[in-house]
């Protein structure tokens, strides 16, 4: 998951004004949103649908670039039309174009929403925050229902420590060690601004994580959960979550959390 600088210009204006999908996935069998070749990815079953239903190209900016095995409840995505001819078929239809996807992929793939947006629209870099929620299954046992969206840890947890822990990530922080360095950019920012962290418990097994932030990314939520399951089976304190912003160092990260208990779950606009 990462969230980059506005880039400079952008797709043909000749093309019809762009739409707005709103869209949730069982990542579990995806090697996470981005087009990728040769794997299967949330954004290349989507663009084969959307062509093949509008029969013509298009180019997709999602608000968040999910990893392989992360899942999405309220992931946005842009489409543009970067051709005026021949005209998309439905384009001009939302409820049509909207149908038609999800007859084509639900239901690993739902398309709740298709709106048209406003040419300036995008949306990755119309948003102003997103929202992860993680979730860990903490019983003796794991459970048949949620092993696809949850981490299953047998041990005892002790949640007050970690939401304590938690704490020390609010506000704008250098993740270095949370956070894997993009590929081909090794000086990149890794200065982000959470607005929000915290656990809770929905159910007396069930424990979730949510973070909020302006911005993520890559690893940065699933390397933060894996250090607050630390402090949760006793083996860190709330100061280690410190100690780890403070030192800038990927080696200093623990226990990475597996993806499959993660969800994009808003998105700020």
């Amino acid at each position: 998951m990462t969230d980059e600088p506005p880039r400079e210009g952008g797709s043909s204006a000749s093309g019809p004004p762009p739409l707005r999908l709103d869209l949730a996935y069982d990542g579990t069998s995806f090697h996470g949103f981005a087009e990728n070749d040769g794997v299967r990815t949330v954004a290349g079953e989507l663009r084969r649908a959307l062509e093949t239903v509008t029969g013509v190209p298009v180019e997709l900016t999602c608000a968040g670039r999910t990893d392989r095995g992360v899942h999405a409840r309220a992931q946005v995505v842009t489409v543009r039309f970067t051709e005026a001819t021949p005209a998309p078929r439905r384009a001009d239809d939302p409820t049509a174009l909207r149908n038609s996807l999800v007859a084509l992929l639900a239901p690993e793939i739902v398309v709740a929403d298709v709106q048209r947006a406003a040419a300036d629209f995008d949306a990755r870099f119309s948003a102003r925050s997103r929202t992860y929620r993680y979730q860990v299954w903490n019983a003796a046992v794991p459970s048949p229902f949620l092993d696809r969206t949850a981490w299953w840890v047998d041990e005892p947890l002790d949640l007050p420590a970690m939401d304590l822990a938690a704490g020390a990530l609010v506000g704008e922080h250098d993740f270095s060690t949370f956070c894997r360095r993009p590929r081909g950019a090794p000086e990149a920012s890794l200065v982000r601004r959470v607005l929000d962290a915290g656990w809770s418990r929905p159910e007396d097994d069930l424990l979730r994580f949510e973070i909020s932030a302006t911005a993520f990314c890559h690893q940065m939520v699933r390397s933060i959960v894996g250090l607050l399951v630390e402090v949760g089976r006793g083996r860190r304190d709330a100061a280690d979550v410190t100690r780890a912003l403070e030192a800038r160092d990927r080696a200093a990260l623990p226990t990475l959390a597996p993806p499959r208990g993660l969800v994009l779950w808003d998105v700020g606009y």
